[in-house]
């Protein structure tokens, strides 16, 4: 006589064993389930989750436990400010990101074909490569193809590569920050940064002269945040050379608050080569900045064309891509 077997393993006429990947593809999770925890991992509070959903928090709340009830698990904490997800959270969510952006990727796809060239790219940069590579390349594309959408981001490496890892870019210029792995990643080298000292017209290191380091260290400067390569480059050339570090720092990722910092005290700032090109130039501040001639050379780690592992580019994304490729050789 036949054993018999437990009818909650079997499924479409065949014994289903536990953790054999077909749990979830039948329990009824939805888009909206993926796209809540999703919400959840971004803002951490079950309110925020709601309203990004646009439905109402104890819909929100009964959307997690139906999630809960199906998997058999505990997707997240209640904290007395909000929600941390536990291991079996994040491991949802970082899968419903991937569904997600399939979702749109399907989306886009189907909606370059009916509009012949056309669709949307999202990526980010770093400052120099973007003025560099990215907008010669977003210029050339969109003479070409016109209807292509881009959306372009410009920020740090550490932002940029947590943003591309959240599905929100297709690919980014910048460098794989330290504290991610660098297997999630594919990235091929394409430039190096060179970077200079920019100082207001007049400042009393704008002379001409050759201004040596420790010259610097006793005006105000503005820096990017502690990790970023420019700031780590900057702070090594004074690290090797023994003299202290500045005082009075006025940290910003913002380039624009660095500039009205720059044009408006005495204060010293690293940009790129390439940005202190531009707003030196005709179509930029010209005038208003001044480069400092320094005794020494600021040199930033190179940086990369970088997408994720295994992640197919849409057609538009990848025609981008692959024209930035060309451009450096």
């Amino acid at each position: 006589m036949a054993a018999l077997r437990d009818p909650d393993v079997i499924s479409g006429g065949y014994e289903k064993l536990p953790g054999d990947g077909e749990t979830l593809l039948r329990s009824g999770l939805s888009l909206r389930h993926m796209r809540m925890i999703a919400a959840l991992d971004d803002h951490g509070r079950v309110s925020a989750a709601a309203q990004v959903m646009n439905i109402s928090q104890p819909a929100a709340s009964r959307m997690i436990a139906e999630m809960e009830a199906v998997l058999d698990v505990k997707l997240c904490e209640r904290l007395p400010r909000g929600v941390t997800l536990t291991p079996y959270g994040q491991a949802l969510a970082r899968r419903a990101r991937s569904i997600l952006l399939e979702m749109r990727e399907a989306d886009r796809e189907i909606s370059e074909l009916k509009a012949g060239k056309g669709g949307s790219v999202f990526l980010g940069a770093v400052t120099a490569p973007a003025i560099e590579l990215a907008v010669p390349a977003i210029r050339e594309i969109r003479r070409i193809y016109p209807r292509i959408e881009i959306t372009m981001q410009v920020e740090t490496s550490n932002v940029l590569a947590r943003e591309l890892i959240a599905s929100r870019h297709d690919f980014i210029i910048a460098r794989i920050p330290d504290d991610l792995n660098p297997r999630l990643f594919e990235s091929r080298v394409i430039g190096i940064e060179k970077a200079c000292l920019i100082v207001r017209r007049g400042h009393p290191l704008a002379s001409g002269r050759m201004v040596g380091l420790e010259e610097t260290a006793a005006y105000d400067w503005v820096f990017q945040s502690g990790g970023s390569p420019l700031r780590q480059a900057m702070e090594s050339n004074f690290l090797n050379r023994n003299i202290p570090l500045p005082d009075r720092i006025l940290n910003t990722s913002s380039l624009l608050l660095t500039l009205v910092m720059v044009a408006q005290s005495d204060a010293i700032a690293p940009v790129s080569v390439q940005v202190a090109k531009f707003i030196q130039g005709a179509d930029g501040l010209s005038g208003a900045i001044d480069v400092v001639q320094t005794e020494f050379d600021i040199e930033v780690r190179p940086y990369s064309l970088i997408t994720v592992k295994n992640r197919v580019l849409s057609p538009a994304a990848k025609m981008l891509h692959d024209f930035i490729l060309r451009e450096v050789g």
